[in-house]
């Protein structure tokens, strides 16, 4: 009987995949460690298999891999914050590096068909040229994105040394229902919609912008980024390394005016300094992994009104 192993699968990206995993009829094993991860945002499921527990564990790994069958493996774990990289970057790199070095060699052990790793956009770092090609030069600039290129690096050479079947997504920036605002290493768009909710209720708030305002990011609905992750389990795709994005680029100010269309009027704007290892312009070429079928059915405006609908709700 086969499985399917999520890694970080109670997070946010990894609930997604995993409901419609499930949907699909699939038989789904999730380790989390709930540091940012929920248990309730995960169903209830007869499919379902819940373990908590760390990827830095090699043993429960070792346990865990000779129990089960597995035969796709999702690594979503990880400490997905750059800020807290440059804070508390042996702790991260013991996580976000050690954690993938671990899977990769139980997936090989036990001949695991399809490895899919979730990287990070941030491996381009401030570099100018735009779009960002899979083909041009990195520069990653924080232990976080030094820690995803080294992952992704492992990852996609795992087919080239061993023949293992391994891929690399790197996401954009990644936003929908279920992203945690609590932390101050969230997503900024969960940040905003949390303000947004607190302005709306009475309460005295702002929203907060570091810089100008006028950084841009590619805002990728996380339903889009599910659907690349099956694409890439199902697709011709191993040894090789997909941008997941929209192909848009958006400014921060720009956002902010979409959502002021959505939710009407917004809590005051405050300016402070940039942050250490904030990128100024990001967007991706999206063309690589469109030729396996990929293409985002979900336009920023449309994204952000659901999850504004879902969040009035919770």
């Amino acid at each position: 009987m086969d499985f399917t192993l999520v890694t970080g699968g109670a997070g946010f990206i990894g609930s997604h995949l995993v409901e419609e995993l499930l949907a699909r009829g699939r038989r789904v094993v999730v380790i989390d460690d709930l540091s940012t991860g929920k248990r309730e945002n995960l169903p209830q499921n007869q499919n379902l298999t819940f373990i908590e527990g760390s990827i830095t564990d090699a043993e429960l790994l070792k346990h865990l891999f000779s129990e089960y069958r597995f035969s796709t493996v999702f690594h979503l774990a990880a400490v997905a914050s750059v800020h807290r990289s440059v804070e508390e970057p042996l702790y991260c790199h013991r996580v976000n590096f050690d954690g993938t070095l671990y899977l990769l060699e139980e997936s090989k052990r036990v001949g695991v068909k399809k490895f899919v790793f979730a990287s990070s956009a941030a491996v381009y770092g401030d570099l100018p040229q735009l779009p960002k090609r899979e083909d041009m030069a990195v520069k990653p600039q924080t232990p976080y994105a030094v820690d995803k290129y080294a992952s992704e690096r492992y990852t996609v050479n795992s087919f080239n040394l061993y023949g293992f079947d391994a891929t690399a997504l790197r996401f954009f920036n990644v936003y929908g229902e279920r992203q945690d605002p609590s932390s101050p290493y969230s997503g900024v768009i969960s940040i905003f919609i949390d303000r947004i909710k607190r302005f709306k209720r009475g309460e005295e708030t702002t929203i907060d912008i570091y810089g100008d305002g006028r950084q841009t990011r590619d805002f990728v609905y996380v339903k889009d980024v599910v659907g690349a992750l099956l694409l890439a389990e199902e697709g011709k795709t191993a040894g090789e390394v997909y941008n997941v994005g929209t192909g848009k680029e958006t400014s921060l100010l720009e956002l902010l005016e979409t959502l002021k269309e959505i939710v009407g009027e917004l809590p005051p704007l405050r300016f402070l300094p940039p942050r250490p290892g904030d990128i100024k312009r990001s967007v991706a070429d999206i063309s690589k992994i469109s030729s396996i079928g990929y293409y985002p059915k979900f336009p920023l405006k449309e994204g952000l009104k659901r999850l504004w609908e879902w969040s009035v709700k919770t």
